[in-house]
């Protein structure tokens, strides 16, 4: 869902219009177009511009800010919420900070350091306005138009989001995605076996989910059962030997029953895939 229209961004951001308009013609994000043809954004976009406005004040070279926020918004989490993620400098290095990952876009020597759910707060008010008015002009939104609109408000207004979520279950109740990440908002609101339920609904949906099954791994971890979280995390890199967390998650199990051997090794695995990335 892209609702947040450039003067919104420019208000929300300390930019102006115009700035706004050239960084979206500038080729690293990808703006949707209004019944006017105007710029329209999403979240993620906010994130990558106020990325950019950090690296401008800092005087980076415009080549190297494209270059990267392009890498930025290649490895930003897909499926997952935007709203823990920290993006900082360390050292010579930009780094993005997700749960137990870190990463660097691009190598670099500058003063950034903000946290996505600073601007997340700021945005909610909008984005449930922008909600309700979409609500309104599509009420015939099918399962990925509820999942969408899910998506786009999970960092903003996880309540709001939690009942997108729901209406596209109502619709498809077989819908994997919705399913992880409702599973997701109730796991972080503390609703365990509920989360639990949700993430084994979507792998009963999609047996290959690797989402799903790193995620039912947490959640296992959070009740107390490690053997059978690590099975879960197994289980994911199965679907995808190339999701780090799980191997981070994985060694970190294995290093606690004393099998450090094996540990060592995904951990060797998560480094190398970090540094990859």
């Amino acid at each position: 869902m892209k609702w947040y229209t450039t003067r919104d961004v420019a208000n929300l951001l300390g930019l102006s219009e115009h700035q706004v308009r050239a960084y979206a013609r500038s080729g690293f994000l990808t703006p949707g177009r209004g019944p006017r043809g105007e710029f329209r954004f999403s979240f993620q976009d906010l994130v990558l511009l106020r990325t950019a406005k950090g690296l401008v004040a800092a005087r980076i070279p415009a080549r190297r800010i494209r270059r990267t926020l392009k890498k930025l918004r290649e490895q930003l989490p897909r499926g997952r919420s935007l709203s823990e993620l920290r993006i900082a400098a360390e050292g010579e290095r930009v780094v993005v900070r997700d749960g137990g990952a870190i990463w660097n876009p691009e190598s670099g020597q500058f003063h950034l350091d903000f946290t996505v759910s600073e601007l997340a707060a700021q945005v909610a008010p909008l984005a449930v306005r922008a909600a309700e008015a979409v609500r309104r002009a599509e009420p015939d939104l099918d399962a990925d138009g509820w999942y969408e609109l899910g998506y786009e408000l999970e960092a903003c207004a996880p309540a709001e989001a939690a009942g997108a979520y729901a209406r596209a279950l109502e619709l498809n109740p077989r819908h994997a995605d919705a399913l992880v990440n409702l599973g997701r908002l109730c796991q972080e609101a503390g609703r365990l076996a509920e989360a639990e339920a949700h993430y084994r609904r979507a792998l009963s949906a999609d047996a290959g989910h690797v989402v799903a099954w790193y995620d039912l791994g947490t959640v296992l971890e959070d009740r107390g059962r490690a053997p059978d979280a690590m099975d879960a995390y197994r289980r994911a890199l199965a679907a995808d030997a190339g999701f780090a967390d799980a191997h981070f998650n994985l060694s970190r199990l294995l290093e606690q029953q004393g099998d450090r051997l094996a540990a060592l090794r995904h951990l060797k695995t998560y480094k190398a895939l970090v540094e990859a990335g």
